[in-house]
């Protein structure tokens, strides 16, 4: 490793980077922390069409298209920029060091670790001129890594990462093998940096993780996201809490109480169906029925009335039968979700469904996409049409050169409001209570 006066002296060279972030939340959050390490180490962050000094490029796996664009994006990433030295990090990186490492032009491989140390990476690569991947087992991974808290500029929505892994190995998922075992955040981490985004101007904090339900399990204390949850609702001028994705089965009945008795838990959650058939639930062991699903919703919808719930839906998973589909079509029109997001089944190597001998043709499942997306489109236009009429809340996020403002509800209606009829204009960060119309809609 390169010295720390040989550091010190490279901060004084003025110097640039820039991120391209492909897939989930996640990925966003950490590069806008590494950007933040940059920022304090001396470097300007420009824009993925700026000439930079060091192009970062933060890599998704979740299917064989994500792999594909990745690879796509840091070729183009490096043609656009010859002279730019190239990191390549995130999910891809993890679980294919070798192939990132074989394209040329490719200086730096890091995974889903040791992100914190990239400045002394690249400088280590720097003075020996040789490229090299800095990838570990992702199965030594025992800590929730710290990267650098959000500063300087103010907001309106922050996402704040609590825990990274997952521990379920879902037949068709390859997220256990990128994102290794889970890790919690200290509690007091997470609390301390709630404190600081809302101190900073933040009105809302979106918590997210790989897998957010399951934070705390791993940290042999006292704490699980339900008592999570409480503490920072109890955070002195948060407007905002919003949980991203959980998965069914981590609705305790303490976490439920906590969202149904907090006002500061958005009315929104994403809870993951996968399949409306018990017979594909249990394919992709997946720990709950669709008859437990319906019922978990239910309870959200009859205890906390306007509620949009959202999932995610895999078609054409191996072995699908035409009658499993059409159950799960079925299944996901009487659930009435806010917003429903349709995946066909991508086969990932290294996964037990990738080894299974009933696949799908690409027909079939391009088929039953269409017809889910149908359902879920109207899903979404039944429950935009029972708001119309309501006083809703939402968050200006940004304010238009023409007056309008965007943002999005509590229940997670994207809507723009027109100008102020007073003359004055919207301010980001603003609460505005409306009368919501379909015209408020964001097209």
């Amino acid at each position: 490793m390169p010295s720390d006066d040989t550091i010190e002296s490279l901060k004084a060279i003025p110097q640039s980077v820039c991120f391209l972030t492909l897939g989930c939340k996640v990925n966003q959050t950490e590069s806008e922390a590494l950007a933040q390490l940059f920022h304090n180490n001396g470097y300007e962050v420009v824009t993925p069409l700026d000439e930079a000094d060091v192009v970062v490029v933060n890599t998704c796996t979740v299917t064989n298209t994500g792999d594909a664009k990745s690879r796509q994006v840091i070729r183009r990433m490096i043609k656009s920029h010859p002279d730019a030295f190239v990191v390549v990090m995130g999910c891809y990186a993890q679980t294919a060091p070798g192939e990132v490492l074989e394209i040329e032009g490719v200086d730096l491989v890091l995974g889903t670790q040791d992100r914190g140390k990239i400045l002394e990476l690249i400088e280590q690569v720097r003075q020996e001129q040789k490229p090299q991947s800095q990838v570990h087992t992702i199965w030594d991974a025992q800590e929730f890594e710290e990267l650098p808290l959000m500063e300087g500029e103010s907001r309106t929505r922050a996402t704040l990462k609590i825990q990274d892994g997952c521990n379920k190995f879902c037949t068709y998922c390859i997220i256990p093998y990128a994102r290794g075992p889970v890790r919690s955040r200290k509690h007091e981490n997470v609390i301390a940096e709630a404190k600081k985004l809302v101190s900073a101007g933040y009105k809302e904090i979106v918590l997210t993780g790989i897998h957010t339900g399951s934070y705390g399990e791993d940290s042999g204390e006292d704490w699980n996201l339900a008592r999570l949850v409480k503490e920072l609702t109890n955070i002195p001028g948060l407007s905002r809490l919003r949980l991203s994705s959980t998965e069914p089965m981590e609705f305790t009945p303490e976490l439920i109480e906590v969202i149904l008795s907090s006002s500061g838990v958005c009315s929104h959650l994403h809870i993951p169906l996968q399949c409306g058939s018990d017979t594909i639930l249990s394919r992709m062991k997946r720990p709950y029925t669709t008859q437990e699903f319906k019922n978990l919703i239910d309870e959200f919808n009859q205890k906390l009335p306007g509620i949009a719930i959202t999932t995610d839906v895999i078609v054409g998973f191996p072995g699908e039968t035409e009658q499993d589909f059409q159950d799960s079509l079925e299944f996901v029109r009487s659930c009435h979700f806010a917003g429903v997001h349709v995946f066909p089944y991508s086969k990932r190597k290294g996964t037990p469904a990738a080894k299974y001998s009933d696949h799908l043709t690409k027909k079939v499942k391009e088929q039953r996409v269409k017809a889910l997306m149908e359902v879920a489109q109207q899903s979404h236009e039944d429950y935009v049409e029972k708001c119309v009429g309501q006083t809703l809340e939402v968050l200006i996020e940004r304010v238009g050169e023409d007056g309008t403002a965007t943002g999005h509800t509590r229940n997670y209606i994207q809507v723009k409001l027109p100008p102020r009829s007073d003359g004055k204009a919207w301010e980001s960060g603003e609460l505005v209570e409306f009368v919501f119309e379909k015209d408020h809609l964001l097209k």
